[in-house]
């Protein structure tokens, strides 16, 4: 599905593809919550893959999160970057516990890391499985990940000299940079699929008939950048989606869209939002893609309530393990790994109690590497 991105991305690495790198090490981070049992889920499946690949893992437990910081003083510690930048080709990343209120000193660790690692893209497939009772859904959320809306040095609550309340804000930026690195992706992965699929649609979510400037902008260098190599994407449909819009039609007419590329905000809600579509957060994957590394992270968070049960649903860990390997080059170990997923949901037998069942998150785990 992804494997010309990952093609690109293994050329900006410094290797060829036909030379793919075959001893990869692998940092962990857990994180908070139930990152601590999902985690390694995804390790497991490593290290059981099958061995006509070819593939040694090397891992390195790493450290972030919310209860790194009250243990430290640091969310996200400098040993992990240094460690993921100097040694690691990918990473597994579990979840954040971050807290509602503010907490001085506190910032997300996962956004961080976006930022120190130049991590660009938030890829985000959500696919149902045929023979389910999921609606008919195959799309790829593209979210862009270093503008945020919500930045914590552009955010700030003051007193209103007329009222003595308080107000809050925060700024949205949106770069000419970034919007054309995350369309040129979003391109690059429905060019993919148009090979595979026979037809390909890239829809561009934003919100530019309020927010002219910052919304505008990204509508109008996304388009730029398709109708500038209509040589490569001019097989591609083109389209555009107000985003109050696009959360409408995508629940009620999922099956239209296939490759959506949206700014972080917009992304982040419509590929929380697609997971209902599927079951359950706890099988939604995501790949933060950058030009020196790539992070698997599943879509859900920390689950406090659940956290040390034993019961959290591992297959969006293990489908994050497998767009890791696609976006490193390893296609063919990566859809070993989805095949084994699919047969697991189709069976609808080993499943956590997110999809209805009874299953720990250890056995569902076994039952995947079963399938392998």
């Amino acid at each position: 599905m992804l494997r010309t991105t990952a093609s690109r991305l293994a050329t900006c690495r410094g290797y060829a593809t036909n030379a793919i790198r075959k001893n990869l090490t692998i940092g962990l981070i857990p994180g908070d919550g139930i990152g601590k049992e999902v985690i390694p889920a995804g390790k497991q499946v490593l290290q059981n893959l099958n061995s006509k690949h070819g593939l040694n893992f090397d891992f390195i437990d790493l450290q972030a999160g919310f209860q790194t910081f009250l243990d430290t003083g640091k969310a996200l510690p400098d040993e992990t970057i240094q460690v993921l930048k100097n040694q690691c080709q990918g990473a597994l990343f579990g979840a954040v516990q971050s807290p509602t209120t503010k907490v001085e000193g506190y910032s997300s660790p996962i956004v961080a890391l976006r930022k120190e690692m130049g991590l660009y893209a938030n890829v985000r497939p959500v696919k149902s499985v045929e023979g389910t009772t999921d609606k008919p859904v195959d799309m790829v959320i593209v979210r862009e990940n270093t503008r945020r809306f919500i930045n914590i040095k552009l955010e700030r609550t003051y007193i209103d000299r007329a009222t003595g309340t308080r107000v809050a804000e925060a700024t949205k930026r949106i770069s000419e940079i970034a919007t054309r690195r995350i369309a040129t992706i979003a391109l690059d992965i429905a060019l993919q699929r148009l090979k595979t699929n026979g037809k390909a649609t890239l829809t561009v979510t934003h919100k530019s008939n309020v927010l002219s400037q910052s919304d505008g902008l990204f509508r109008e260098i996304c388009k730029d950048v398709y109708e500038s190599n209509k040589d490569k994407y001019g097989q591609i449909n083109y389209n555009e989606q107000i985003v109050d819009s696009m959360v409408y039609r995508m629940f009620r007419e999922p099956q239209c869209f296939d490759v959506v590329v949206a700014p972080n905000l917009y992304g982040d809600i419509l590929s929380d939002g697609a997971a209902a579509l599927v079951g359950s957060l706890g099988v939604v994957p995501s790949a933060n893609v950058g030009p020196e590394i790539v992070i698997g992270e599943p879509c859900h968070g920390s689950a406090p309530d659940i956290a040390g049960k034993g019961i959290s649903n591992p297959i969006a860990t293990i489908r994050s393990t497998a767009l890791m390997l696609e976006f490193l080059g390893h296609n063919e170990a990566a859809q070993d790994i989805h095949r084994a997923v699919e047969a697991n949901l189709k069976e609808n037998k080993v499943k956590t109690p997110d999809l209805g069942g009874k299953s720990t998150t250890q056995e569902v785990t076994e039952d995947v590497l079963a399938r392998l």
